[in-house]
């Protein structure tokens, strides 16, 4: 994030108002259907950075985006300030440093699970109730990613843990063991 710390001012302004006018909430759930939006729509967020395109017609694109989701007074305030003060280029990173400072506020915490294929809702309800019970962490937000590119297993991300139990990890191994000629060594 080239602007995290301006990012993080604004995050922190819009939860501080948020939660005077007792709504955070409401704005936490514009702000994932505002991340839906930029993570959908790479043309959208090329338009908010483009230096050509004048405020008022990213403005009224801005709109019509928002129009459909309805967010909240608050949240359409909020988006207007920014391109007020010409910082809309600067709104997908402020959605990321709010959806994080919510989690902290909320005491949830994010755990990121790669699969080869993907995985049963039962399965996902195993390894959350086994996080669980192995750590402090009771609010868990799961996210689930496939990439075929580990073979198999898994890897499971918590913070700033790292459990790579996958074939790829272990073929990486044995593959470095191979360069370094470790078994013909151990031979003579």
């Amino acid at each position: 994030m080239p602007h995290a710390r301006l990012a993080g001012r604004y995050a922190k302004s819009l939860i501080g108002l948020a939660v005077e006018k007792n709504q955070l909430e409401n704005v936490y759930k514009d702000m994932l259907f505002l991340e839906m939006v930029v993570n959908g729509s790479r043309d959208f967020v090329t338009l908010l950075k483009s230096p050509i395109i004048k405020s008022d017609k990213k403005q009224a694109i801005l709109d019509a985006v928002t129009s459909n989701g309805n967010l909240s007074e608050l949240t359409l305030g909020f988006s207007r300030l920014l391109v007020n003060k010409s910082r809309e280029s600067n709104l997908p990173e402020i959605i990321t440093a709010f959806i994080e400072q919510y989690k902290v506020i909320k005491g949830i915490f994010t755990i990121k699970l790669t699969t080869a294929v993907p995985v049963s809702e039962e399965l996902k309800q195993a390894i959350v109730h086994k996080v669980q019970s192995e750590t402090s962490m009771k609010n868990i937000d799961l996210r689930i990613e496939v990439d075929e590119k580990i073979i198999g297993g898994y890897v499971l991300e918590m913070g700033d843990k790292l459990v790579d139990a996958s074939i790829a990890f272990d073929l990486s191994k044995i593959s470095s063991q191979f360069k370094k000629n470790e078994f013909i060594f151990n031979i003579r």
